[in-house]
């Protein structure tokens, strides 16, 4: 193996090989998945908005106003994810030699901020007119029919993303909760988010419009568009903050990190693995480089041979590791060429 950056570092950057236990693998067609569950759930979200803007119009409801906002601003967020999916699998090139992975994190992050934007602060703010004003809506029976089709219309999407999904907890062990929180699949991870905010958005406008219905006062309206409003801003600053993590530079999890670690350790001759890093460069993408301590007696030559023992193991065992560069070193001295 070619060295690659200091003196005694060993690097690659071919494809994983095909078989393993994977360890935090995607579906072996990921992006082609999370292509098909963005198409969906935006050509969900462009039909139920002008449903509810539709409606929302004329009947004069403020949180059916607001759930047109909501859905409008998850088309676009659809678009922009997928951009990001699209952008983010390039291939590398001599100007970006580790891909364009983190890219599809740059549209993720816009994407997030329509979220909060669009979405959010527009329903606060036309909510707290409704409540100032206090009047009531109508076409009742018109808005509780479109609410009842966009909840199943979002279900589907929401079942799609969840189908996507649900593999890889299986196979690491994990709840499906704890993956959608901890996913580098931006897309994934974004429609997921939104599909649940959007079923508890319909339900708390059903909720405000039957309030209103009952009690004869809009403010009951106003206060489920602000709740929704508030809903959105929280999905969104989630999404921007998660993002931002990825797009400078986020570790792998502990649980993935140990998993590097183990298969280091049972290299034949090593002692010690003296520092571990890995970090995601894309969705698909992980970077491993390591420190390694060899016991004094391996020669030179078998170094290089388990270096690239390693890098095939690592790869075997985690297929989104893309990059492995290993330093073998001492922890008394310098790095061992």
């Amino acid at each position: 193996m070619a060295p690659s950056g200091s003196a005694g570092e060993r690097g690659s950057a071919a494809p994983p090989p095909a078989g393993g236990e994977p360890v935090a693998a995607a579906p072996p067609d990921g992006s082609s998945e999370s292509l098909l569950t963005v198409l969906v759930a935006g050509g969900v979200n462009l039909l139920i908005a002008a449903a509810k803007l539709f409606v929302g119009i004329l009947g004069g409801s403020s949180s059916m106003v607001s759930e047109s906002a909501h859905s409008f601003a998850d088309t676009v967020t659809e678009g922009l994810l997928f951009v990001a999916v699209r952008r983010g699998t390039k291939p590398p090139d001599h100007r970006r030699p580790f891909g364009y992975g983190r890219e599809s994190y740059f549209w993720a992050l816009l994407a997030a901020m329509c979220t909060f934007g669009v979405g959010g602060v527009f329903s606060i703010y036309h909510g707290t007119l409704t409540i100032l004003s206090g009047e009531p809506s109508g076409h009742y029976p018109l808005a509780y029919g479109v609410l009842a089709a966009s909840a199943v219309l979002e279900g589907i999407s929401l079942t799609r993303s969840l189908r996507q999904a649900r593999g890889v907890p299986r196979r690491l062990r994990i709840t499906l909760g704890e993956y959608v929180r901890t996913t580098p699949d931006t897309a994934v991870r974004a429609v997921t988010l939104e599909d649940v905010a959007a079923e508890i958005g319909i339900a708390l406008a059903a909720i405000g419009l039957a309030l209103e219905q009952l009690t004869g006062s809009g403010v009951y309206d106003g206060i489920a568009s602000v709740l929704i409003g508030l809903l959105l801003c929280a999905v969104g600053y989630r999404l921007i903050s998660v993002n931002k993590s990825l797009l400078i530079g986020q570790s792998v999890p502990d649980r993935t990190l140990a998993a590097l670690r183990a298969e280091l350790s049972a290299l034949p001759g090593v002692e010690d693995v003296v520092e571990l890093f890995a970090t995601y460069l894309g969705p698909e993408q992980i970077l491993v480089a390591a420190k390694i301590d060899f016991v004094d007696d391996v020669p030179a030559d078998e170094v290089e041979r388990l270096a690239d023992e390693g890098a095939r193991r690592l790869r075997a065992r985690i297929p989104r590791v893309t990059h492995v560069y290993l330093d073998p070193t001492n922890r008394a001295g310098p790095a061992r060429i």
